[in-house]
């Protein structure tokens, strides 16, 4: 498969980020969100995190289960959820707009009953503010950690950068600081529980079902650079033990690949796509940040 195609595809929607010419998006080129959504190894550790705090939760793990594709097309329905993400970021308000509705549809069907009989849907909002918390904890925890430190002021700015994007999905408790992410996981914390599903899943992230084999030992490193910053106690409720410990070489290898991502742009992926719309370099993003302000500043002077 075209792994650009796979990025600008979403339930037969074509998604364009370079066009409309000049439309905005809800999160602009200056944004820490730009900076962090273009790495691919980020997105994945933070990814896996942020699927394992929702797992925590019966009434989330249920719904995932149950209603959707995961167990069967693990890549595919990844896939989707990381173009939902894509979109929200990089693309245009219209596009971002369009798929967000879709989601927010589909979503709209998910309903049932937790193994214990407690009834979920996935549009109550208790749930869906704690699915939007744990992919802005995740990828944020995931880059700070494997790819560069974020500073404290971009660690505000990017909190404050997601609300546009989360209100659309219905979220009514906005993150606005890591504060409002330990509150809301401590809220929800009598709830956490561990269960076969969690082990279940990290099994399909360890084996890498659905990719090649031969990177197995990629994908165990992913899983344990995931489980390495979920938030102790978390871990703990979910009974993730020592065999998921992040040992040295882990380490050494996803920061190696996130390194590779982080310098080498990937050919028509949203990241080198977006920048288009505004009339930056594809490369922009992978430009020094004293030149990325350089052309930024430049294009403000060129608007009427």
């Amino acid at each position: 498969m075209d792994p650009s195609r796979s990025q600008t595809q979403y339930m037969g929607w074509k998604i364009d980020y370079a066009n409309p010419p000049g439309e905005p998006g809800f999160i602009g080129p200056d944004s820490v969100h730009w900076r962090i959504y273009k790495n691919p190894i980020a997105l994945g550790v933070g990814g896996v995190a942020a699927v394992l705090l929702e797992f925590a939760d019966a009434r989330i793990r249920s719904g995932v289960w149950d209603h959707s594709t995961y167990k069967a097309d693990p890549v595919g329905r990844s896939r989707r959820t990381a173009i939902a993400a894509m979109v929200g970021a990089y693309g245009p308000q219209s596009a971002a707009r369009r798929v967000i509705a879709g989601v927010n549809k589909m979503h709209a069907r998910v309903v049932g009953q937790t193994p214990g009989g407690e009834p979920y849907r996935a549009l109550d909002p208790e749930l869906l503010d704690w699915v939007s918390a744990t992919a802005v904890y995740g990828f944020l925890t995931a880059y700070d950690r494997f790819v560069a430190p974020v500073s404290a002021e971009d660690r505000r700015r990017y909190f404050v950068e997601s609300g546009p994007v989360a209100r659309l999905y219905g979220v009514q408790t906005v993150l606005t600081c890591e504060a409002d992410f330990t509150a809301m996981m401590e809220r929800l914390a009598p709830r956490f529980e561990p269960h076969p599903i969690v082990d279940e899943f990290l099994t399909i992230i360890k084996t890498g079902k659905g990719q090649a084999g031969a990177l197995g030992f990629f994908y165990r490193a992913i899983a344990r650079a995931a489980v390495s910053i979920l938030p102790p106690m978390v871990r703990a409720r979910l009974q993730l033990g020592p065999e998921y410990d992040l040992r040295g070489v882990d380490r050494a290898l996803v920061r190696a690949a996130a390194a590779v991502a982080e310098r080498f742009p990937a050919k028509n992926s949203p990241a080198t796509r977006a920048p288009l719309r505004f009339g930056l370099p594809a490369n922009f993003l992978y430009l020094s940040r004293e030149r990325q302000a350089e052309l930024l500043t430049a294009r403000l002077r060129q608007c009427p």
